[in-house]
């Protein structure tokens, strides 16, 4: 800078502060809300009197946009200047109104600055955790869901001694098999926590959950809804149970990146792997879990203590079964590949010798097969899972080895030892709005019942996510075989178990393998398109052959086509729409099972209709 430009800027400041000097000793030309009270020493009464004469300045008080209800925070400080207005509730500063378009705010439109009301579970709530109930950190969040299943179907189906079938001169081994189901599901659930809503680990938490069930079944043949015959060919039920209750605290922090450990004590829902291949259950248990190294590591320990299932509904009784699991997995996130996470797991269940009739007067346990003798089945799962991505490459796998001990296996007669294999694996590709799909399942079989050896892959109660789920015909559906059901509700394992939910994991079984072919497309963002191929043998035949007394079984079960929409109408999960139809083609070994003396056996359909309104 040049030496006359630094002096003309020097003299430019002083005549600026002359000038406020200036403007400063006009008491006329000063704003009243700037007027102040000339601070004098303490003891000075006449600066004191002039002080408190004075009102303080407040700050319009505008109301929250959401239903925030009543502040749990009583007032502790005073205000005590013009300078500083307390607010000591963080939760509930308001805006002031505002209206964007002159449109009133209208129902059904995405509105900026739109007021909340208590019935309003969209926009923030306080009865969904949205402000705190109490205090600053306590929330509570009230979840009302009724789950509406309607579904029509086709099963093989047996008839009954040809004195009692539902059409008089019935000689089949098979009759109609026409059903249909309506299932709903009433659920409140009550979640009270103690902790920071977002980043802070929850310090301690209550829930409780209770459902009301209403079931109803129609078919077309006699002894399904109840061995005795004389029970007709419908069945009504409702069912209320207390499904989970628990209590959660933290034990302690493992870090100042908030990692922590917590313990949870009660009726609880856990997966134990990424698609639900071997535990997927609400049930009794203590449960230990935590997080390392910033979120990266997660980790789980529990033991439960399985309560009786309720025989329609699948829900909980307040009946102890007997039988304790235990698992133990641990979570490593961006393991090799940034995007995929690492799993490795410890499963084991002890299941001991019980009688057990469900509500429908049918035995599950033992299953009624062979030598209906009750037996003890203790079994080990070691397990390594995987989900995520690789680049552009999503992938899912799962590797499972199962050893353990059957006491007296139903089928093979005689005590087993347990050794089978489990293997499952989906890649998908993205591209745009289309996701094609591709997935691989292997549950060993097998091959030969008589040996004392039993190495048929089976679960401790699954419900897996995999090669189309419950839009797939063969996972949906429990296909009954004399007794017990060839494939289980919500189960792709041929496993020849009376019940997942109440009989004991079988390892004689013929085992599977499934390739599959599935398209999804996301047609709006409201609504989207699932679709699957599936094609299914069985591993070995050898234990269907023993169980049926039937010396040739081929391998190949069929084909399994279905297409499903699910439908979000608000773009958010308070009201979805699921639509769903299968049909199972049957191959060579589906026919040596199940055809009649006159003809093949059909193709078997399904269809489902599922709506679910959250509140």
């Amino acid at each position: 800078m040049r030496p006359q430009e630094r002096t003309c800027g020097w003299a430019t400041l002083l005549l600026l502060a002359v000038a406020s000097r200036g403007l400063a000793a006009e008491p006329e030309a000063r704003p009243e809300f700037l007027e102040r009270p000339i601070e004098s020493a303490p003891g000075d009464a006449k600066a004191s009197t002039a002080d408190e004469s004075l009102p303080f300045l407040t700050n319009p008080v505008s109301p929250t946009l959401g239903f925030a209800g009543h502040s749990g925070v009583l007032p502790r400080d005073q205000q005590e200047s013009s300078d500083f207005v307390p607010v000591e509730d963080l939760w509930r500063g308001g805006f002031p109104a505002w209206d964007r378009y002159g449109w009133g705010h209208p129902l059904g439109l995405d509105y900026p600055y739109k007021q909340g009301h208590w019935w309003d579970p969209y926009n923030q709530n306080v009865l969904k955790g949205d402000y705190p109930i109490i205090g600053q950190h306590t929330f509570l969040t009230i979840t009302v869901t009724d789950l509406l299943i309607v579904e029509p179907r086709q099963l093989p189906t047996a008839t009954t001694p040809f004195e009692s079938t539902a059409r008089p001169f019935q000689t089949e081994f098979f009759g109609r098999p026409n059903q249909g189901v309506i299932n709903n599901y009433l659920t409140l659930s009550i979640d009270l926590n103690h902790g920071d809503s977002s980043f802070k680990p929850t310090d301690w938490r209550i829930k409780l959950t209770p459902v009301f069930n209403v079931n109803y079944l129609d078919v077309d043949e006699l002894a399904v809804v109840n061995p005795d015959v004389r029970k007709g060919t419908t069945r009504g039920r409702t069912f209320t149970a207390l499904q989970e209750y628990f209590f959660e605290t933290k034990i302690s922090d493992l870090s100042p990146n908030y990692d922590f450990v917590s313990t949870r004590l009660g009726s609880q829902f856990f997966n134990s792997d990424f698609r639900g291949f071997i535990f997927n259950d609400t049930n009794r248990a203590v449960r230990i879990f935590g997080t390392r190294l910033s979120n990266r590591d997660q980790f789980n320990l529990l033991y439960f203590r399985q309560a009786e299932k309720d025989t329609n509904s699948e829900l909980n009784t307040m009946q102890d079964r007997g039988q304790d699991v235990v698992i133990a997995n641990y979570y490593r996130q961006d393991f090799i590949w940034p995007g995929y996470t690492a799993q490795a797991s410890v499963h084991y269940s002890h299941d001991p010798s019980s009688m057990h009739f469900n509500r429908n007067d049918s035995l599950v346990r033992p299953d009624p097969v062979g030598v209906f003798k009750p037996h003890t089945v203790d079994a080990l799962y070691l397990g390594w899972t995987g989900d995520g991505h690789i680049n552009r490459i999503n992938i899912t796998h799962a590797l499972y080895w199962a050893f353990g001990h059957d006491s007296m296996n139903p089928i093979a007669n005689t005590s087993q030892s347990i050794n089978a294999q489990f293997a499952a694996l989906e890649l998908s590709y993205d591209r745009d709005w289309a996701r094609f799909r591709t997935s691989f399942l292997y549950s060993s079989g097998d091959n030969n019942p008589n040996n004392g050896h039993a190495t048929g892959f089976d679960s401790i109660i699954d419900n897996p996510q995999f090669a189309g789920g419950n839009f797939s015909y063969w996972q949906r559906q429990a296909i009954p075989l004399f007794g017990v059901n060839l494939v289980n509700r919500e189960s792709l394992i041929p496993d020849l178990r009376s019940s997942k939910q109440e009989g004991q994991s079988n390892f004689v079984n013929p085992g599977l393998f499934l390739v599959n072919f599935g398209l999804d497309l996301d047609l709006t963002p409201k609504l989207r398109m699932i679709n699957n191929l599936n094609l299914l043998w069985f591993d070995e035949t050898a234990p269907l052959q023993t169980f049926l007394f039937q010396e040739n079984v081929h391998h190949f079960i069929g084909t399994d086509l279905s297409t499903g929409f699910e439908y979000r109408p608000l773009l958010n999960n308070n009201i979805i729409f699921v639509f769903g139809a299968a049909v199972l083609f049957p191959g060579n070994g589906f026919r040596d099972l199940y055809n009649r003396l006159s003809s093949d056996v059909n193709p078997l359909a399904q269809g489902f209709v599922e709506m679910t309104l959250t509140y």
